[in-house]
């Protein structure tokens, strides 16, 4: 076979969400920090396209490539690749990202529970994984500090009026609705219309209302919609329905953890969550992360918590991508019925 590329890829899922994990065939980005390395990435494209667009990616696709740590107290880094950002942290990536390093033996595995430090490109954060027969079953990521921005904000929706909203950093910045409002009761069968007015709502916040992060002051727009069901209580502390509107057009297969992190920032705020509560998320097909509030901290001048979640992954196989020099797409192609371009 012949081909002007070689990248190998670890494919893996966090509670049905893909995010896959490159181990070979790519050199580390310029860049004196792993930002910078990731900003990079996603001004540069090349790598970016042709994995995630078609034919080898797709919308359902995330992309983590493993990159040597700049923090001396890493044990690993990572840059998240997601079909339109290179976000600071990924509840669902990182926790892939830790499930591949031990199940492979890139990090050695210690039964019964195994500890380590990855660097994201937000910053650092701590691993603890239980494991039992060679495998990471539960993976708990300390996540970076969340926080509430503002909060009920009034929001115009063309189509659908005015609506209130949250907002909210977990590591990734959100717009938090309140579903059972909207008639939803964020099932599978609802995908799509879900899917369609979380662009909107996305793009009216981004147009309408301010997000800032004193930390990274160039991550300065909402990158998803977060719909949540009203809470209850069982046994096991607080629960929601929880599912994430992800841009060009899908709803996250995982409960999404920096969304999960973002919604305790909120009711911390609110003081409806204290430090070592704990919440947990249901996602559209069923999957679940819990979250707990481990304690506080500050955000430059924003109050913060600390926050953990935990999940599961599962590696699901692996790949050889490659680039035939005759291939006409050699970055791939996006076509408007499944990425809404």
């Amino acid at each position: 076979m012949r081909t002007t590329k070689s990248i190998h890829v670890i494919s893996a899922h966090a509670e049905g969400e893909v995010g896959d994990v490159i181990v070979g065939g790519v050199l580390p980005p310029p860049g004196e920090t792993v930002w910078e390395q990731s900003k990079w990435l996603l001004s540069n494209g090349l790598l970016r396209n042709f994995l995630l667009n078609e034919p080898r990616g797709g919308v359902f696709k995330h992309i983590n490539l493993l990159v040597p740590p700049k923090n001396p107290k890493a044990d690993a880094a990572f840059i998240i690749m997601e079909p339109e950002f290179n976000p600071p942290m990924s509840g669902s990536n990182s926790i892939c990202v830790a499930t591949v390093l031990l199940d492979v033996g890139l990090i050695e595995m210690f039964e019964p529970i195994t500890t380590f430090i990855l660097e994201a490109p937000g910053g650092l954060v701590k691993v603890k994984a239980e494991c039992s027969h060679g495998k990471a079953n539960r993976i708990y990521v300390e996540n970076l500090p969340s926080f509430a921005n503002d909060l009920d904000l009034t929001l115009e929706i063309e189509g659908s009026g005015a609506l209130k909203v949250d907002t909210a950093f977990g590591g990734d910045s959100f717009v938090v609705v309140d579903a059972d409002k909207l008639g939803f009761k964020l099932s599978p069968d609802e995908a799509k219309d879900l899917a369609k007015l979380g662009e909107k709502i996305t793009k009216a916040a981004n147009e309408q209302l301010n997000f800032h992060h004193p930390i990274y002051p160039d991550w300065g727009h909402f990158s998803f919609c977060h719909f949540c069901s009203p809470l209850f209580k069982d046994n096991n502390g607080m629960n929601f329905r929880s599912a994430v509107a992800v841009k060009p057009g899908k709803i996250d297969r995982s409960p999404t953890g920096t969304a999960l992190s973002a919604k305790m920032a909120i009711l911390h705020r609110r003081g409806k969550m204290k430090a070592g509560e704990t919440l947990t998320a249901t996602s559209i097909i069923g999957s679940q992360f819990s979250g707990q509030i481990l304690g506080k901290t500050k955000v430059g001048s924003f109050d913060a918590i600390l926050p953990e979640i935990s999940g599961r992954a599962w590696i699901t196989g692996t790949h050889q991508y490659m680039l035939d020099p005759a291939d006409p797409w050699p970055g791939g192609y996006r076509i408007s019925d499944t990425w809404g371009v």
